[in-house]
């Protein structure tokens, strides 16, 4: 059986290209005592991913040239030599950008696309959705009456974010590139009001404007100038959780985001700004599981997807992210 994977070919300085990434074919190993043959269905495309590209130190290694890009994907076992899992089960785990993966048992989690879509595992219920509930929850704190701010509030992450706040009895305000994105916030998702950032004139005017008791949390997901303009609203003891700098990710200057210091209005309103990433919580996945799943049975979240079909498009829906195409999570599916 052959297998086909995606490659780093070589670092991108700043936005990636077609040349950033080289498919090769090589066979499928033959499982060992306690692994599985997995067949990849839907693969993730997530902006970290980029900063995993270049060779800068950070909180997880980076890719190595020649190496598969390495990523979550639920899949169906095709081959098995493990006790836990049977030919058709259908599971989750770091399947990489590739068609097949050998895993050993441990490494997967078995999953019911009778309970959710397969999809559904990669986001609202997966990693985005479980990044979105710790970082607001632990992090921002909203209390009932608050105004909560999210940056890529259309993203995988700050759709849910947003969604969760509301629940939390809080006003939200989201920030997105597109008329269509922030109708979605408003009309579909319940945010009390958004703001299209590269639509307005003065856009420290527009939040003022939509969070007239100011902003709470604020939860970023992109830094820059969007973050820049957030910190003129800040409450006396807002929380900032900090998620992602999607605006940064691609600069080629090496120097990384900057941005205008924020340590005198940290200072004046006493506020928290704290980064975090998912794998600070590894021991509380299922507390945040749980309520999310009870959450999405209760229709108290919705979702939405932008999926790409075919293997061979996992490095244009990877492109298309910092473009800013999705709404939602980006998936893959494959065929």
């Amino acid at each position: 059986m052959m297998n086909k994977q995606i490659t780093l070919q070589s670092r991108p300085q700043g936005y990636p290209t077609d040349d950033t990434f080289a498919v090769k074919e090589a066979p499928v190993r033959q499982p060992e005592e306690n692994e599985v043959v997995v067949k990849s269905l839907y693969l993730s495309v997530d902006p970290y991913m980029r900063g995993r590209m270049s060779a800068t130190k950070s909180y997880v290694e980076p890719y190595r040239i020649g190496e598969v890009i390495e990523g979550g994907g639920v899949g169906e076992v095709v081959e098995s030599r493990s006790e836990q899992f049977k030919p058709g089960d259908k599971v989750l785990g770091m399947l990489n950008w590739q068609l097949y993966s050998v895993h050993n048992a441990s490494a997967l989690r078995k999953v019911d696309d009778q309970v959710a879509p397969l999809s559904a595992y990669l986001g609202v219920i997966g990693m985005t959705g479980l990044t979105a509930y710790f970082g607001l929850m632990d992090i921002g704190r909203p209390k009932a009456g608050e105004t909560v701010v999210v940056s890529g509030a259309a993203g995988a992450v700050g759709s849910i974010v947003g969604q969760i706040a509301k629940i939390q009895g809080a006003r939200v305000v989201g920030i997105a590139g597109t008329d269509e994105k922030t109708k979605w916030l408003t009309e579909e998702l319940g945010f009390d009001a958004a703001i299209n950032y590269k639509e307005a004139d003065d856009l420290s005017a527009a939040i003022a404007q939509a969070c007239p008791q100011g902003v709470d949390v604020y939860f970023d997901n992109v830094g820059g100038a969007v973050t820049d303009a957030v910190m003129n609203h800040l409450n006396d003891y807002a929380r900032i959780p900090l998620c992602g700098s999607i605006s940064a990710y691609n600069d080629a200057s090496g120097g990384g985001d900057i941005g205008h210091r924020p340590y005198v209005k940290l200072i004046k309103t006493r506020s928290l700004m704290k980064g975090f990433v998912l794998g600070e919580y590894m021991d509380r996945l299922p507390e945040g599981a749980r309520a999310l799943g009870q959450w999405l049975s209760e229709g108290k979240l919705r979702y939405e997807e932008t999926i790409f079909e075919g293997f061979d498009r996992m490095p244009e829906a990877f492109m298309e992210l910092f473009k800013g195409s999705n709404i939602g999570k980006m998936l893959v599916k494959i065929d």
